[in-house]
């Protein structure tokens, strides 16, 4: 889909160093000529969220690489977090020692990286957040009320000096972000969303039960959906697309002409931009 719109909004100058961009530099998805009208020095912030397997990670950074927006990916932050559990041989049952170990960590990114690498405790552990090991146990850290408390304190801290981005999550929209300008729910069957993952496996070199991984997908939507804090809901304004018939490019392009469509009808309305 080839953006039309007039674009206005210039590069901002280097920003001050913050704790989560430590060298002053915003990690930006696309150049100024890139950016949607509506996307101005008072910020948009896109939150797109949805259960496990649909594509989020990879389609909000697209999606922002296109839009020339940061990106932000708050499922990598818990699984951060899950790793510091392993590493530290904790139960994910033990809240209180696993919000200490989350709050004690400085779980950030480092933006001068494309898409930023996640780093807990001063090292970077974005080669380990996907393994098997770390999704087997991240529904259960992440469903912990301290830990998420630490750490969507951090995303809106990020959302301060990122004012201008794309952020992926389960609660995005609903609790982070609740006056985001666009919000997007992404669903999948939970079928599809087994064959998407074994298919990547495979990838990979690794075999997968098609119908094990679909019962797996099955409980964490559960978890997920049923936790006190932070539960995972399509935000009652929110445009659910679902994606099980769509390519990643597709699912991206409807993405794109959803946020420009949506700050053309806020613009008509005379809301700021």
């Amino acid at each position: 889909m080839t953006q039309t719109l007039a674009l206005t909004m210039p590069d901002q100058p280097n920003q001050p160093a913050h704790p989560d961009n430590p060298g002053g530099r915003a990690q930006r998805g696309g150049s100024a000529a890139g950016r949607p009208k509506g996307a101005d020095a008072a910020g948009l912030v896109v939150t797109i969220d949805g259960p496990a397997g649909t594509g989020k990670s990879s389609v909000a950074r697209l999606l922002a690489r296109r839009l020339g927006l940061d990106f932000l990916d708050t499922g990598a932050m818990y699984r951060a977090a899950s790793v510091l559990v392993l590493d530290q041989g904790a139960d994910p049952g033990d809240e209180a020692r696993v919000a200490a170990l989350v709050a004690g960590a400085n779980i950030r990114f480092d933006w001068t990286t494309d898409p930023p690498a996640i780093l807990a405790g001063g090292s970077c552990v974005a080669h380990r957040i996907r393994g098997q090991e770390i999704t087997a146990i991240v529904s259960r850290v992440a469903a912990i009320a301290k830990v998420r408390e630490v750490l969507v304190a951090q995303q809106r801290a990020i959302a301060a000096a990122h004012p201008r981005l794309v952020t992926e999550g389960r609660d995005q929209g609903s609790v982070v972000f609740p006056d985001a300008k666009v919000k997007i729910y992404l669903d999948a069957s939970p079928r599809i969303r087994a064959e998407r993952r074994a298919a990547q496996l495979a990838e990979q070199g690794v075999r997968a039960d098609v119908a094990g991984l679909e019962a797996e997908i099955a409980r964490r939507d559960e978890l997920d959906s049923t936790r006190a804090a932070g539960p995972l809901v399509c935000p009652a304004d929110a445009v659910r697309v679902d994606t099980s018939m769509l390519s990643r490019d597709q699912v991206v392009d409807e993405l794109e002409r959803i946020v420009l469509s949506r700050l053309v009808a806020g613009a008509d309305r005379g809301e700021p931009s």
